[in-house]
């Protein structure tokens, strides 16, 4: 059995997508789904700020790519947001402060639903976290993953709407965050009881390092498909290194 490390890919269906928003953007994306089975749940990844390099490639959303449809059977939703940039192309539009992204969210809830993917999740990493608190209550969305929430565009009122509907939240908040350090984010997520809130000891804003990489996937695996976790360190079977780390 080889050891997984930072640059390992594991086998996957990965497939370019093309997703189209409700005021006529086309939106650069990819879907990867276990080779072997039917996917028994379904991430749907909203990126860090666009502004300052977040991107569908950012490296926790490869990763989950990269790992979880073989490790646990998640199907993997990735895209650019409006004017967004990576490898795989640019999204048409203009970043938008996360007021237009909201259409983005729809669309790709929109797409996986039409593709027949199950039990879909939310994943946002810091401004996707916003983008989903203020657009992603919405059916058949079952509950979202926060990963260094800042909090910065989400108000009071949003928190109050996904409290409402009873949506499961669970935020993953480092310890040394540059925003939001778990103190305060206790505080601020009190408005939706329904919030699981996980304090990361040594971590940081950007999850740098294998160790913390493997804490993030670990709960997202745990969350949508319980009792996958915690995931292997290993894989036996053909397993390729991406070249670009």
């Amino acid at each position: 059995m080889a050891e997984i490390v930072a640059n390992s890919v594991l086998p996957a269906r990965r497939e370019p997508l093309s997703i189209v928003t409700a005021d006529g953007l086309r939106l650069v994306g990819e879907l990867a789904t276990p080779l072997d089975r039917d996917p028994v749940a379904t991430m749907v990844c909203l990126h860090p700020l666009p502004t300052h390099g977040g991107m569908m490639d950012s490296h926790l959303f490869r990763k989950s790519a990269w790992r979880l449809p073989a490790l646990a059977g998640i199907a993997v939703l990735r895209f650019n947001t409006r004017g967004t940039s990576s490898a795989a192309g640019t999204s048409e539009g203009a970043f938008d402060e996360g007021d237009g992204e909201g259409q983005d969210l729809l669309a790709a809830v929109r797409d996986a639903v039409e593709l027949g993917l199950p039990h879909t999740w939310l994943v946002g990493w810091s401004f996707g976290t916003d983008v989903v608190l203020r657009h992603g209550d919405v059916d058949p969305v079952e509950g979202a993953i926060l990963l260094s929430p800042p909090l910065r565009w989400t108000t009071d009122d949003d928190l109050e709407r996904w409290a409402a509907s009873g949506r499961r939240l669970v935020a993953l908040v480092p310890e040394l965050d540059d925003y939001l350090q778990p103190p305060e984010a206790r505080e601020r997520f009190a408005r939706v009881p329904q919030t699981e809130v996980i304090g990361v000891d040594g971590a940081k804003h950007l999850w740098v390092g294998e160790k913390y990489v493997r804490i993030v996937l670990d709960e997202i695996a745990g969350h949508l498909v319980p009792g996958s976790a915690p995931l292997p360190d290993g894989f036996d079977g053909h397993m390729e290194r991406w070249n670009d780390l």
